[in-house]
């Protein structure tokens, strides 16, 4: 029987702080105690009319809340929750869900098909609630049906469509769902709120629409009615079912061929004349069909080698229709707008897609545009001018540098002089412009810069400049200042053409970082971005001296950042913010000085500073700084060596705290990542932390709480592990290799249809055979012996690696070298299980036969491994 429990909702909604506290605590008891009963009663509450609305708003949050999780662990534990509660009683909860979908209440209805949806998400996919799409369909076909109730249903099966997955339903429930969300769309449908929900419902529905849309009839039926209801008097409808086209266009390609002249029609009629929530929908729609060509065309290239899908070639046919349509959608800028911003409005989108059209048929749209270019670049109307430079900047990725070079090199020095327009606007697209040029045509190493010698200087001196404009326009510029740098890495002679500027450049980027007006526009970090990759690439031999100087400007802005106020939550986040941005600077430099003897000794000069700082700003227990600076510790115990011994001391507690933030599991990936860096930097002096290391790290992977991406950089670091310990890695070597076993057994067992699964086990079993390798080259000059019992266990996971299609190279890599390790290092022992296993030939000779040069010679090395082997 459900208990009365109106009171404690509304009381644990009281502006009253203690009375809100102890009705929340009693409600949490009775969660507590018992759960079956506590769901019933949130049931009644929702379900009755009498209730106030408030209490019941609440019992659907809490119902909500009781099934379903953003964490993983947790919503596995609530899923067991409600399977273990009794039969009956779950009935009785489902059946006054779905009598609250009646309510003439449309929170509690809207609520209600929420809570359906949660429940049938746990149920459905375990044939638990088979009459359930009955029992909405029948809402939908009963003739006195109030159309309140038909909403609430449409809505419902939209929810459950969105729950669960196309394998759930047979054919016979996806007709008859999407039979009666099309008839909720028909015209003959009074009712605006029926149409929406039913338009809403067919977008998630359209997954499970696959045999529909295979067939010739049933599609042009469904395609008629959104085509239909895009035209719809209410603007929420037609976005709607422009929404429903967006899906289409990306699940549906191949059958779009007999439609595309009425979609044509209607989405140019939409983005001409339509509100702007439709319109934006409209040149989604074309932006969805690019990005279906470009990868189909990626998928054409012959670096695959597959057979392709079809390419109907929709945009290079409606090129002549499109362009011009898209180009209009760039004069409609919002007063305010600031590219890549929070803002999205037509003039984006259209920007947008005209730059994926350029993608997509490359040459052929630079004719089209430049015309709109020319006309519009120097019109007094700063709208005209600053639609002119976005469909400038938007289409320099995709044609060649063949047909670019003429325009962006007539183009240049009028962009170089228009960073100093009135307008704030063409200014700051101006500025987005230069980037994308120095992006895509300054490539010296490839042989093709517009930047030369000569004119260097004048680009310098422009962006130097507008650095100090508005932030959004000088945010824009150290994103120009980024690709300019980068172009001139690995680029030979052509290196040193930047190094005369460095010094000035530096101080510029610097002076940005401390702008007060720059918080808002993200301008400090995209100047320290910027500052990093000016670093990064730069021709160290003319410009060490200058990073010299650098490094304890930035060691005393670091040190500042502990004397900083913080009072406030948002002053602990500004300060994190900033530390993170120093520690990410003196980790470039750090990385940029240690990698030429020459220069190594500025690093192990400041070392101890660098390294006190490090670890006072672990003393700020702030995760985003802690990342940042375990990156940076890991580069600096590269440069150090065996010295970085004598922070360890003091350091350890650290990884310690690093190895045990489940929570924050970016933060423990990266520790795992750090302590590797630090074993390849210590080699055997990391043996007196060894014993607490390897039994966290071995808790981490036995735990469910841990995240699993954290689980594959831990097997990787059993191998660094092993190799900097060598034969002392005996005591670990039982509990590791089982570990590493019941891994292999997980990987075996994983869903290969699930991309993001699939993912994961490549990681997994990659990480899986760094480790094996890791600890036979460890056990090489003693103690081989020890992994004799395991030789079987790594060769028939090789195996059943070799016989799985869908492995990445990264994995071959692995288990080829893994091989080659075993052969090598177990010797004799191994000779009968290399001559059992016959694929082992099979495999080597398909590695031998691949593009990739490092896996041919990880073949070649593995194969006269086992050769030496086989003849000794």
């Amino acid at each position: 029987m459900a208990m009365e429990i109106t009171q404690f909702l509304l009381a644990a909604q009281s502006p009253d702080a203690r009375v809100r506290t102890e009705a929340e605590g009693s409600l949490k008891q009775f969660q507590e105690q018992n759960l079956p009963q506590f769901l019933l009663s949130l049931s009644f509450e929702l379900a009755n009319n009498d209730k106030p609305s408030e209490s019941r708003r609440l019992a659907g949050i809490l119902l909500k809340n009781s099934l379903d999780a953003k964490d993983s662990g947790r919503k596995e534990l609530l899923v067991k929750q409600w399977c273990a509660i009794d039969l009956a009683l779950k009935s009785q909860i489902k059946e006054l869900l779905l009598r609250t979908l009646a309510s003439s209440v449309p929170e509690a209805r809207h609520t209600s098909a929420q809570v359906v949806a949660k429940v049938a998400s746990i149920e459905v996919p375990q044939k638990q609630w088979p009459e359930l799409v009955g029992s909405l369909l029948n809402n939908m076909t009963q003739q006195e049906s109030p159309a309140h109730l038909k909403q609430s249903t449409l809505e419902t099966l939209g929810y459950v469509c969105e729950e669960i997955s196309h394998h759930d339903l047979v054919q016979d429930e996806v007709n008859s769902v999407l039979t009666a969300v099309v008839q909720g769309m028909n015209q003959s449908e009074n009712n605006a709120e029926v149409r929406l929900a039913a338009t809403k419902a067919l977008l998630n529905a359209l997954d499970f629409s696959q045999t529909n849309f295979e067939n010739e009839m049933e599609r042009t039926y469904i395609m008629k009615m959104v085509c239909e209801t895009a035209c719809a008097k209410e603007a929420v409808i037609r976005q709607a079912a422009f929404e429903c086209l967006v899906s289409i266009a990306s699940t549906y390609y191949e059958v779009l061929e007999q439609y595309m002249q009425t979609l044509f029609e209607l989405t140019s009629k939409a983005v001409k004349g339509d509100e702007e929530s439709v319109a934006l929908q409209a040149v989604e729609f074309w932006s969805t069909i690019c990005d279906e060509e470009i990868d189909r065309q990626e998928y054409d290239s012959p670096d695959t080698g597959d057979s392709s899908p079809p390419h109907s070639g929709f945009i290079e046919k409606a090129l002549p229709h499109l362009v011009p349509m898209l180009l209009e959608t760039l004069e409609k800028q919002d007063e305010d707008q600031d590219h890549e911003d929070d803002v999205w409005n037509i003039s984006m989108a259209g920007g947008t897609c005209l730059g994926l059209v350029a993608r997509t048929v490359g040459d052929g749209i630079v004719p089209l545009v430049m015309p709109f270019v020319e006309v519009n670049i120097r019109k007094p109307n700063w709208r005209s001018r600053e639609a002119a430079t976005y469909a400038f900047g938007s289409i320099l990725e995709g044609p060649t540098i063949d047909k670019l070079t003429p325009m962006v090199a007539a183009g240049l020095e009028f962009l170089l002089t228009a960073t100093k327009d009135e307008n704030n606007h063409v200014r700051d697209t101006t500025a987005w412009t230069l980037s994308r040029i120095f992006e895509f045509l300054h490539t010296p190493d490839s042989g093709f810069s517009v930047i030369s010698p000569q004119n260097l200087p004048r680009i310098v001196g422009v962006l130097l400049e507008s650095m100090k404009d508005v932030p959004n326009v000088a945010e824009k510029v150290c994103g120009a200042i980024y690709n300019l740098a980068q172009g001139y890495e690995d680029a030979g002679a052509s290196s040193s053409l930047l190094s005369p500027y460095l010094t000035e450049i530096i101080q510029h980027l610097l002076a940005a970082a401390e702008r007060t007006d720059g918080a808002e526009s993200k301008l400090r970090s995209a100047a320290y971005e910027t500052l990093n990759e000016v670093v990064r690439c730069s021709n160290l031999l003319e410009a060490s001296g200058i990073i010299g100087q650098l490094l304890p400007v930035i060691m005393a802005k670091l040190g500042q950042t502990m004397d900083l106020q913080v009072v406030s939550t948002e002053d602990r986040e500004k300060q994190a913010e900033l530390q993170a941005s120093l520690c990410g600077v003196l980790q470039v430099i750090i990385q940029k000085l240690s990698s030429k003897d020459e220069t190594k000794p500025i690093i192990m000069q400041s070392a101890d500073q660098i390294m006190m700082l490090f670890l006072r700003v672990f003393g700020c227990h702030s995760s985003s700084v802690h990342e940042e600076a375990m990156l940076a510790i890991g580069a600096l115990a590269y440069a150090t060596g065996a010295e970085f011994a004598k922070y360890m001391p003091e350091l350890f507690k650290y990884l310690q705290t690093g190895l045990q933030n489940f929570e924050e599991y970016q933060v423990c990936s990266i520790t795992v990542g750090v302590i590797g860096d630090i074993c390849r930097a210590l080699d055997d002096k990391i043996l007196p932390f060894c014993d607490q290391i390897m039994s966290l790290l071995i808790l981490n992977l036995q735990s469910d709480a841990l995240h699993r991406s954290v689980k594959p950089p831990i097997f990787s670091c059993f191998g660094d592990i092993a190799l900097a310990i060598g034969a002392q890695f005996e005591r670990y070597v039982a509990t590791a290799l089982q570990i590493m076993q019941g891994a292999a057994h997980v990987c075996a067992q994983m869903d290969t249809l699930d991309e993001e699964l699939m993912d994961y086990a490549n990681q997994l079993r990659r990480s899986i055979f760094e480790a094996y390798s890791g600890i036979l080259q460890g056990f090489k000059d003693a103690k081989a012996e020890l992994m004799v019992p395991y030789a079987q266990h790594l060769l028939q996971f090789v195996e059943l690696v070799f016989k799985d299609s869908l492995r990445d190279e990264s994995v071959t890599k692995a288990a080829v070298a893994a091989m080659g390790d075993l052969a090598d290092v177990v010797g004799d022992k191994t000779k009968p299980l290399f001559s059992n296993f016959s694929f082992c030939g099979e495999f080597l000779n398909e590695c031998l036969d691949s593009e990739d040069e490092d896996l041919k010679d990880t073949a070649r090395w593995t194969q006269g491994m086992i050769a030496r082997l086989m003849v000794t």
